[in-house]
């Protein structure tokens, strides 16, 4: 990959990568009028509510920094809100909603799995109780990520295939495409460096974005990667291009990645794989690469075993939720 200032992507791994912590919010009352009979629909009662939210918290703990966890005035206003919502017949129902909010809305793409629980106090069971709960435990749909790889250093071809190694087979993460290699000469940086082979390759994975981040990060340690000069020779660089649709402005994981849209380097293995992507928030792919200053830089790289196998279906190259 040609080189970058590569400030938008770096940061310290966790520990562990894909190990979620817990934030648990108890208690969250509002009035609500759910239930099957008629005169529970009409007078309602109050329903409490609890909930655990599974995420990396690692990056937030590192750095003091709210926009890097989940917001959990933002998690309290959604579970009020959809107390109030409906009215649904079933408890489950309420429960199913809720989960599906903090996946998908208000811990979106953060918060990777959910535990819900709903208490009904006042229960119209026919018999004396203390109420009804309903617990529920649910888990974020994998997201489709975009990388881009980048060699000119040392076994440029070894590197390449061994950060396909590292990152298919971290658990929770499935290589979906590769792009063929292309070889280009360096942007920037210090003069006399070797030409980068490039690629571009899709990933299904259930990790959080800064956890993604940390998985590239363990791809360049493995290769052998110094950060010594800025924008020089890499033995490898992994770069996260796009992480569904979300979009951050992070300094350490900014996604979009802030210079993809006009990088040929990225954008011409990327078309090369599926013609019709396109880059989040930029749209097409292909109007990007028409565009590119260093688009008639490109040429053929080597061909890895590994690359060159494009999406299955037209479209999954590009990045989505």
């Amino acid at each position: 990959m040609n080189p970058h200032d590569g400030s938008a992507h770096h940061g310290s791994a966790p520990a562990s990568i894909g190990r979620l912590d817990r934030i648990e919010v108890t208690g969250i009352r509002a009035w609500g009028h759910h239930g099957v009979l008629a005169a529970e629909k009409e007078i309602g009662q109050e329903f409490a509510v609890d909930v655990v939210l599974h995420l990396s918290t690692a990056a937030a703990g590192r750095t003091d920094v709210l926009s890097r966890t989940v917001n959990y005035a933002e998690v309290v206003t959604a579970v009020h809100e959809e107390i109030g919502a409906g009215p649904h017949d079933l408890v489950e129902t309420l429960a199913e909603r809720i989960a599906e909010r903090i996946l998908e809305e208000t811990g979106h793409p953060l918060v990777r799995r959910v535990g819900v629980r709903v208490h009904k106090p006042a229960a119209p069971v026919g018999l004396p109780v203390g109420g009804v709960a309903v617990a529920i435990e649910r888990d974020a749909r994998p997201v489709l990520a975009v990388l881009a790889l980048g060699s000119n250093l040392g076994d440029r071809e070894t590197y390449l295939r061994g950060a396909l190694d590292v990152l298919g087979s971290h658990p929770g993460t499935e290589i979906a495409w590769t792009s063929p290699v292309l070889e280009t000469s360096p942007v920037g940086g210090p003069d006399g460096q070797g030409a980068y082979l490039n690629a571009v390759v899709g990933v299904t994975t259930e990790l959080g974005p800064h956890d993604l981040l940390a998985l590239a990060h363990r791809a360049e340690r493995a290769a052998g990667r110094q950060r010594l000069v800025r924008w020089g020779e890499r033995t490898l660089d992994v770069d996260v291009i796009a992480y569904g649709d979300w979009r951050s402005e992070d300094p350490d994981l900014t996604v979009p990645h802030p210079r993809a849209h006009e990088r040929a380097f990225v954008l011409g293995p990327w078309h090369a794989a599926d013609p019709a992507a396109e880059l989040p928030g930029h749209g097409p792919v292909q109007a990007l690469l028409a565009r590119a200053a260093d688009r008639e830089d490109l040429r053929p790289g080597p061909a890895l075993e590994g690359f060159d196998d494009p999406p299955s279906r037209t479209g999954e190259g590009a990045a989505e939720s």
